[in-house]
């Protein structure tokens, strides 16, 4: 009886581990007390006490949480918000002890993609949400080992900002506009959000500009803050391209910053501007604006025959 024992695993014990690794994969939904759950680190999108907010703690009272939120377990214990930061706000304002969860083991690269794919589908989302989601998804696609330069590659080979916009309710051009948002310091960008929530009250910077002006350095743009609180004006997109050209000559002073919002504006010619949300009626929401533009001009050339026909009659 000279037998070597070589400690191999049994039978049972290499099932057994082998069903408590499938078992770990499931997903579960659990009834998590809101403590349990710290939020998403650095989560770009705002939960707002706003009239969406309490619209939806009056729903909570009512049904309850209809839509459990995905959490993913933290090695040290407890849970991580994926999706569900409004929820889990509304169900604690609300005074619930409990909110139902999808618990998810995600890695976090996986977290960030989910998370940021399941805040771009509300209704409103903000330009400095954006611009944050879709550079933590855009170094998350990196860190996977996807394509993310931002220029064109090789011809039939996608970059990664297209293969972002691919999944995403804006095209490629517009990614690019919103990351560099994440350039502005808060307060200016502050004044890109006032443009979407439409307070008349609040000084208000429209993307194309606020784009332009991302370019200016820290200091440059605390020095043009002051200077649009004191002139009480913000830069067309003809001004903030002026301030950005100065500022790369190196010559971007105050006076010269004061001098430019001075201006009186003048109306840009032969501009036609249409708001997204009117148009986001007409079509599909998987429509990208490139489809919804295509869409327009196909229309418009078809009314003008339509109409080149009446004519000849």
């Amino acid at each position: 009886n000279n037998a070597l024992n070589f400690n191999l695993p049994s039978v049972d014990d290499l099932f057994s581990t082998e069903e408590s690794r499938a078992e770990a994969k499931l997903e579960r939904i659990v009834n998590l007390n809101p403590s349990e759950i710290s939020n998403f680190p650095n989560h770009p999108f705002k939960v707002r006490m706003d009239s969406e907010m309490l619209e939806l703690i009056d729903s909570v009272k009512q049904h309850g949480i209809l839509l459990p939120a995905l959490v993913r377990p933290k090695p040290e214990g407890g849970y991580e918000m994926v999706s569900g930061h409004r929820r889990k706000k509304a169900a604690e304002l609300a005074g619930f002890t409990e909110i139902p969860c999808i618990v998810r083991n995600l890695d976090n690269d996986e977290a960030i993609i989910v998370m940021v794919d399941s805040n771009l589908q509300r209704e409103r989302v903000l330009p400095s949400e954006k611009a944050f989601a879709y550079k933590m998804k855009l170094d998350a696609m990196k860190r996977q080992g996807q394509r993310t330069d931002l220029t064109s590659g090789p011809v039939g080979q996608k970059s990664s900002r297209d293969e972002l916009a691919d999944s995403s309710p804006d095209s490629s051009r517009q990614i690019q506009r919103y990351i560099r948002l994440t350039n502005l310091i808060p307060e200016i960008l502050e004044l890109v959000d006032n443009s979407v929530l439409k307070d008349p009250e609040m000084l208000q910077i429209a993307m194309r500009p606020a784009v332009e002006l991302s370019y200016l350095t820290s200091e440059e743009q605390v020095a043009l803050l002051d200077a649009m609180d004191s002139e009480q004006s913000t830069p067309s997109l003809s001004q903030a391209q002026r301030l950005k050209k100065f500022s790369q000559e190196g010559s971007l002073s105050e006076d010269i910053m004061r001098a430019i919002l001075s201006e009186e504006k003048k109306p840009e010619v032969g501009k036609i501007t249409l708001s997204s949300d009117k148009l986001r009626r007409y079509f599909p929401k998987s429509f990208t604006p490139q489809q919804m533009e295509e869409t327009i001009f196909r229309l418009l050339e078809q009314w003008q025959r339509r109409r080149q026909r009446d004519l000849e009659r």
